[in-house]
């Protein structure tokens, strides 16, 4: 018996109480180190509790991040305004603040200056017909066309900016760029032309003169053979008149036909008028504008001289 109580006794001041602790609250032997169990006691209670411990600030850690998450999207601050000097401008608007451009040229405006700006337009493909040296509905046209693909405002109008552009761009347009589809000025008329009854053609401005005693009644462009088809020089007569004429050697119409030599008149050309002097004739003195050959033609006589002349 008393054997038995001491044994009683020591596994209660040592395993016991360690079983006891481990239980409970980790017992003195986390607390003092005494004992070997009450060591291991301490050592496991102690893990165990420290875990449970960042187990609990992990649930509160994320609490608090999750309260902290909904705050901030309830809260947002409001998004930055824009300047207004700093907004994106769509493409082609002028900035605000910013003085237009000095317009050059607009629709109704005639001259030379239109003529050229023309030419320049043909000579980058935006405008196709012309020049006239009438800035019309197709040139203003033109003109949007190429401010628009260039980001300058779609007005229409030339100004000083895109005239600089296009300047850029183009060369400067020869005489025959400049009068492609004629109405260029007629040369002085040669002096064989100053009596009578005359046509009075010229080669170097490409125009044809109807003349009576040393007056121009009208004036017209025209267009000669080509350097393998040459328009033959020197003074002549019309001998022979044909309103619905058909070239038998071409094939092709010579509407107001006013023979002067051989094979060659004076006649309207629907090449001429489509193409300008792009083209030329077989030998012929083309004429474009067709209400000038047609009152011509009804104005000429047989016998009435033709002056051919550089």
């Amino acid at each position: 018996m008393p054997c038995r109580s001491r044994r009683v006794i020591r596994g209660h001041a040592s395993g016991d109480v360690g079983v006891r602790d481990r239980e409970t609250t980790g017992g003195r032997g986390a607390q003092d180190g005494h004992g070997e169990h009450g060591t291991g006691g301490r050592r496991r209670a102690g893990g165990r509790t420290g875990g449970g411990r960042l187990h609990r600030a992990g649930h509160r850690a994320g609490r608090q991040g999750a309260r902290a998450g909904a705050r901030r999207r309830h809260h947002r601050p409001p998004p930055k305004s824009t300047p207004p000097g700093d907004r994106r401008r769509s493409p082609g608007a002028p900035s605000a603040g910013t003085k237009p451009a000095r317009v050059l040229w607009k629709r109704g405006d005639t001259g030379r200056d239109v003529r050229e700006l023309q030419a320049r337009l043909r000579q980058v493909e935006w405008l196709v017909d012309g020049p006239t040296g009438t800035y019309d509905e197709l040139t203003e046209r033109a003109v949007s066309g190429f401010q628009g693909k260039r980001a300058l405002p779609r007005t229409g109008r030339t100004d000083a900016v895109t005239w600089q552009r296009l300047l850029g761009m183009s060369h400067e347009p020869g005489k025959w760029e400049l009068y492609l589809m004629g109405g260029q000025p007629a040369a002085a008329p040669d002096p064989r032309c100053t009596r009578g009854r005359v046509l009075c053609v010229s080669k170097s401005s490409r125009t044809l003169r109807w003349m009576i005693d040393g007056r121009t009644v009208s004036t017209m462009s025209v267009r000669f053979g080509s350097r393998f088809t040459p328009t033959r020089e020197g003074v002549f007569q019309v001998y022979w008149k044909s309103r619905h004429h058909v070239s038998t050697l071409y094939d092709s119409a010579m509407p107001y036909a006013m023979f002067f030599s051989g094979g060659q008149a004076v006649h309207y050309s629907y090449d001429f008028a489509a193409r300008g002097y792009a083209g030329a004739s077989h030998g012929c003195v083309n004429v474009r504008d067709e209400a000038a050959i047609a009152a011509l033609y009804a104005q000429v006589r047989k016998g009435d001289k033709v002056v051919v002349y550089r």
